[in-house]
């Protein structure tokens, strides 16, 4: 159970993440994915379901995006409409800049119970905003929900600049209780940046909130190309390794595993609480049934180092 599991700080967390469909679909289309998408993931071995709420990240990078941006539904729509019948935590991001007060005011009343929810400022300083975290932190405060606020945490945002444990620490004193990571597949950047927050914290006396690290499957160039821009740092041997390998997706799912232990291995030696979001955001059935393979795996190697009992199903917050 996420909500549980979070409050008692404990490992071995395992979620499964998804993007809302297209804002242009008809009811009927979204229904149909939608029903696809509860047959997915209701037999999963997973505490809850990341439901994320895409935005326009032009101003991060100036080069032409791999892939086109196409406006999805309102994830908190998504999760309260369309999957309130699925008996599953749902974990809601929302991308607080391009609300107002008042829209974010009733989106955080709307968002109490079993949902858990995870604010996410702007993709870069020249992006135009009409909320700071800071201002919506403050309204979720106000409000004082029951459910449990989450935020964003970046590995290579810490290599660049030495002070993303220092973000957490504020964001902690913000009310965030768990940080959910970008996509990962540098492991040295995640190590540096649990090291410095470690060892920070013995400094200060404080606690180490859970650390939910995001992993995904890559299926083919032109998505490592995306990865990049999107500021996803991949190592270049690691590069290497999935442009010239004869089935990319595979070799990916492979690649993720080894990183996944590493993390796992790491998290454990610290004694720091943490969990692994496997997502599922493309729209190509070999790609979702290479996350859900990658989801099988993660699920066995935390049962294998004792941290997640088998067929433990997190169905009710």
């Amino acid at each position: 159970m996420f909500n549980s599991k979070i409050e008692k700080r404990q490992s071995g967390i395992l979620l499964y993440g998804i993007t809302p469909p297209k804002a242009n679909n008809s009811a009927e289309k979204i229904e149909e994915i939608t029903k696809r998408t509860i047959g997915r993931v209701q037999d999963l071995d997973i505490d809850g379901l990341v439901i994320y709420d895409l935005q326009d990240e032009a101003t991060r990078n100036p080069m032409e995006r791999p892939f086109p941006f196409f406006q999805t539904i309102d994830a908190f729509t998504y999760a309260n409409e369309w999957f309130r019948d699925l008996n599953l935590s749902k974990i809601v991001y929302c991308s607080v800049g391009k609300l107002t007060e008042d829209e974010l005011s009733r989106q955080v009343q709307k968002g109490q119970g079993n949902n858990a929810t995870v604010f996410v400022g702007a993709p870069s300083r020249d992006h135009q905003v009409q909320l700071s975290l800071d201002k919506a932190y403050k309204i979720w405060k106000d409000y004082n929900p029951s459910s449990l606020l989450g935020a964003v945490a970046i590995p290579e945002r810490h290599n660049l600049k030495k002070n993303e444990h220092i973000r957490i620490a504020n964001k902690m004193q913000s009310g965030c209780s768990f940080f959910i990571t970008q996509c990962v597949y540098n492991v040295e950047y995640v190590k540096n940046l649990v090291s410095d927050l470690y060892f920070s914290s013995q400094q200060t006396g404080t606690d180490i909130p859970t650390l939910i690290f995001t992993l995904t499957p890559c299926g083919s160039v032109k998505t490592l190309k995306f990865l990049d821009w999107l500021g996803i740092h991949v190592p270049e041997w690691l590069v290497n390794e999935l442009t010239y390998s004869n089935n990319i997706l595979s070799r990916s799912v492979d690649l993720c595993i080894q990183i996944a232990t590493e993390i796992i291995d790491y998290c454990l030696d610290k004694n720091i609480p943490f969990g692994l979001n496997i997502e599922s955001v493309s729209i190509r059935k070999e790609e979702i049934e290479a996350s859900g393979l990658l989801l099988k795996s993660v699920a066995k190697i935390l049962e294998e180092k004792g941290v997640r009992s088998k067929l433990e199903k997190g169905l009710l917050a």
